[in-house]
């Protein structure tokens, strides 16, 4: 009998709608999966009764189709709000939390048909790729149970790659779809910014450095369910123009050019083994046709980086300012989000007009490179998975890191400019561990980029390589 939790939503969701399977099978073996698995992984949080989620599924096969996702087991990022569900985001301030009523992404979801099992784990408040917290535990890396899974999205990423789940959702502002997926031999998503709308509450016209995005363990998944995702939404002002992604997705990279930044001429520290085994994956584009070639660095590093931390810390401080101005809640709060909320504070007006003009002249500097390249490619972290039980990497081979995120400096490129990235996994390195790369291309040109994760997936298949022991 085929193992349910081994099939892709696409098979799943295929055989739902022919009958071939039920939503209580498959509800079944999901959650029989959780129950034998999750225990040591702690991906999945705030697991619903199992009598609950039999009725739904029951109540789902019963019911006309309502999309993609109709009868499938979804548990969604604990940063966002689904009605009658718990939603702490790590943090000892929203302990107990029940939120009132669906976020835009989470109706986006129900109305496609997804059944809320519970939520995946991330860090506090997404800081940092790393997910661990003081309300839920640190959520293991399944292929080292004495690893990380990264983060945020660090337990999306990680209940993918034990089967926990079919498909699922994360976000990413620094890198926190990215980096997990490399973490676990999974495929993550930032598309371009706008593809994907926010809530349209607070500021939703400055900060443009923050999106939620699909993961998958392949990549026609990540196209399907991003087109759920996506679509407009009269509030939010930045929102992009949607395409069929799952039409056409098998196409031929042949012809394709592909620029490899690599460690950025230096500027990135690398832990011994990943650019070389990054190296060797990029060979699986030039066997399929594409020219791949190395690319000096376009813009210093520096400049990015302080572009970087001004926005990011512009835009914490507005988020969190009422959490730091109010004693209490302040007292709660992780170190590095009080550092974050500080440094914000801190910024003048023309800091935050330097950072922006830094970022308007590096997307124009991509939009150069883009006339000679498809696509670019850059590692999708920096470390190997490290050891759960650290906080971040201080150091990469004796380098300090000067601050708590340093160490994931590699994906600022796309972020800070609202790029479409797909991460890729790349394989496996001498010791054991994943890695992944990031394959970005110009704003827009996200069915372009999934096209060349299809036909890398297509000829690599990594996921496939399940984690030892599970």
């Amino acid at each position: 009998m085929t193992d349910l939790t081994s099939l892709s939503a696409t098979t799943l969701a295929t055989r739902l709608a022919n009958g071939e399977t039920t939503a209580v099978e498959v509800m079944t073996a999901h959650l029989d999966r959780i129950d034998a698995v999750n225990p040591a992984v702690n991906a999945i949080i705030e697991l619903q009764p199992r009598a609950d989620l039999l009725a739904e599924a029951k109540a789902a096969d019963a019911a006309p189709r309502k999309g993609w996702l109709h009868g499938l087991p979804f548990a969604v990022k604990n940063l966002v709000d689904v009605q009658g569900l718990p939603t702490t985001s790590g943090s000892p301030i929203f302990a107990g939390y029940v939120a009132p009523k669906d976020d835009l992404l989470a109706a986006r979801l129900r109305a496609a048909g997804a059944i809320f099992i519970g939520k995946t784990n991330t860090p506090e408040f997404g800081l940092g790729s790393h997910s661990f917290n003081p309300v839920h535990g640190t959520t293991l890396n399944p292929y080292d149970l004495t690893r990380t899974a990264g983060g945020s999205s660090g337990g999306a990423a990680a209940a993918l790659a034990a089967r926990l789940v079919p498909v699922a959702d994360g976000s990413d502002t620094m890198g926190s779809l990215r980096n997990p997926a490399a973490f676990c031999n999974i495929y993550g998503f930032r598309p371009s910014f706008g593809l994907i709308p926010g809530d349209p509450v607070g500021e939703t016209f400055l900060n443009q450095i923050s999106t939620e995005g699909p993961m998958a363990r392949n990549v026609e998944d990540i196209a399907r369910l991003l087109q759920v995702m996506a679509g407009p939404e009269p509030g939010f002002p930045h929102f992009r123009p949607t395409e069929p992604f799952a039409d056409d997705l098998d196409t031929d990279p042949k012809g394709a050019r592909i620029g490899w930044l690599a460690d950025w001429g230096g500027a990135y520290p690398m832990e011994p083994g990943i650019l070389a085994l990054c190296e060797s994956a990029l060979g699986t584009f030039t066997a399929l046709g594409a020219h791949v070639e190395p690319v000096a660095p376009p813009m210093p590093a520096t400049q990015l980086w302080d572009s970087w931390m001004a926005l990011r810390g512009f835009a914490n401080a507005g988020t969190k300012a009422a959490l730091y101005n109010d004693p209490k809640t302040r007292a709660l709060l992780k170190p590095e989000m009080i550092w974050e909320i500080e440094r914000g504070m801190a910024l003048t007006a023309a800091e935050v007009w330097t950072a922006s003009v830094i970022r308007s002249q590096w997307f124009a500097t991509l939009a150069t490179l883009f006339e000679t390249y498809d696509a670019l490619v850059l590692p999708a972290a920096q470390v190997w998975p490290f050891p759960a039980d650290w906080r971040y990497p201080e150091t990469i081979n004796g380098q300090p890191m000067d601050t708590y995120h340093r160490w994931m400096e590699v994906v600022i490129p796309p972020s800070l400019v609202g790029l479409p990235a797909l991460a890729i996994p790349a394989g496996f390195g001498a010791n054991g561990l994943p890695m992944g790369m990031q394959l970005f291309g110009p704003r827009g040109a996200d069915r372009a980029i999934l096209r060349l994760g299809q036909a890398y997936h297509r000829a690599t298949d990594w996921p496939e390589r399940r984690p030892p022991g599970l």
